[in-house]
C-alpha cells in the first residue's frame, strides 16, 4: 500500500490505519470473490492498487469532488471508482449502480465486512434509473469508469446530475478526440466541458496509466426524452 499512501500524501489526503485497513480488506475481498465471479481482470495486488485504487482517486484534490455531497457511480463493476472514493470521503454519500446484480451483492457484503457505511448499491440499467424522479437530477457528482464512448456515457450519466453539478468521465489517451466527437451530444444533454484533468507531476512516478478525467458541468436540464430506451444509447450514440 506504499504507492497508495504516497499518492494520497501528495494530494494532501490524511492516510490513517482505518483507511489502509479498508483498502486492503476490500482488495482482498474482491480478489477472493473473483475466483467464483468475474469482478476484475486484474489479479496482481500491485497492479490492482495502481489500476483500481490509484486510478479511481486521482480526482480527489479537485474542488468539484471536494464540494460534492451526493455522488453516483454509473457502471461501477467491481466498485470503481465509487468504493475508493467512499473510503477517502466517509462524510459523502455514494450510490453505486450496475446492471449485474451478483457484483452488487458482493460489493454490499464487502462494505458491511470492511466498515464502509456511506455506500449503497442499486441494481438497474442507467437508462431506466435516470427516468425515476427520485434519481433524476439529484446528484452533485456522477463518476464513471465504464467502457463506453463519451456520447453514450454522457447520455447514461448527465441525467442524474443536478444543474451546477458535474459528470466526471475517466478516459485514456484519446480523450480529446472522443470529446470532439461527443461535443454536440454533451450539449444536447445539458452539459459543457469545464476542464480536462491529468495527474499532477508529483504523483506520476506512482501512476502507470495515461488516464485523464473530463469534468463536464451540468448547465441546463437534460431534455425529458433522454436517456433513450435501454440499449439505444450504446447502439446509436448521439451525434
Amino acid at each position: 500500500m506504499d504507492r497508495l499512501k504516497a499518492v494520497l500524501n501528495a494530494m494532501n489526503i490524511k492516510y490513517d490505519k482505518t483507511m489502509e485497513s479498508r483498502f486492503v480488506s476490500y482488495m482482498e475481498g474482491i480478489l477472493r470473490w473473483n475466483e467464483k465471479i468475474n469482478m476484475t481482470a486484474i489479479t496482481d495486488p500491485d497492479e490492482f492498487i495502481t489500476k483500481h485504487f490509484v486510478d479511481s482517486i486521482i480526482c480527489v484534490e479537485m474542488k468539484q469532488v471536494r464540494d460534492a455531497v451526493n455522488v453516483i457511480d454509473i457502471g461501477t463493476g467491481g466498485g470503481f471508482p465509487g468504493i475508493p472514493l467512499a473510503i477517502i470521503f466517509p462524510e459523502k454519500k455514494f450510490v453505486l449502480v450496475d446492471s449485474v446484480k451478483k457484483r452488487l451483492n458482493i460489493i454490499e457484503e464487502l462494505c458491511a465486512e470492511v466498515g464502509i457505511k456511506n455506500a449503497t448499491v442499486i441494481h438497474a440499467r442507467a437508462e431506466d434509473l435516470a427516468n425515476k424522479k427520485e434519481c433524476r437530477a439529484q446528484y452533485d457528482l456522477c463518476v464513471s469508469r465504464a467502457v463506453a464512448n463519451l456520447a453514450t456515457l454522457s447520455e447514461y450519466c448527465l441525467p442524474f446530475v443536478r444543474k451546477g453539478g458535474f459528470f466526471l468521465a475517466y478516459k485514456g489517451t484519446g480523450a480529446e478526440a472522443e470529446l470532439m466527437e461527443a461535443e454536440n451530444a454533451i450539449s444536447l444533454l445539458g452539459g459543457k466541458l469545464e476542464s480536462i484533468y491529468e495527474p499532477p507531476e508529483e504523483i506520476l512516478p506512482y501512476f502507470s496509466l495515461s488516464h485523464k478525467i473530463l469534468f463536464i458541468k451540468k448547465i441546463k436540464d437534460t431534455p425529458s426524452k433522454y436517456p433513450r430506451k435501454a440499449g439505444v444509447p450504446s447502439k446509436e450514440p448521439l451525434k
